[in-house]
């Protein structure tokens, strides 16, 4: 499992979870979206553009 926190949010992954590939983000113990990483949509939630900066950023760094 991967955990980084980062602009309030909690962003989660699993190592051999089910595809596509995606990450969890929570906020105050809530989730807010769960992101679909290989066709850069929501499976579930919303994401604001905020989030989704993260996300990207995230992603360059090679974190997710």
């Amino acid at each position: 499992m991967g955990k980084i926190r980062r602009g309030n949010y909690i962003f989660l992954t699993w190592k051999g979870d089910h595809s596509p590939r995606h990450v969890h983000i929570y906020q105050k113990s809530k989730l807010v979206v769960k992101w679909d990483l290989e066709n850069w949509q929501p499976m579930a939630g919303k994401a604001s553009r905020k989030l989704i900066q993260l996300i990207e950023e995230l992603y360059r760094e090679g974190e997710l």
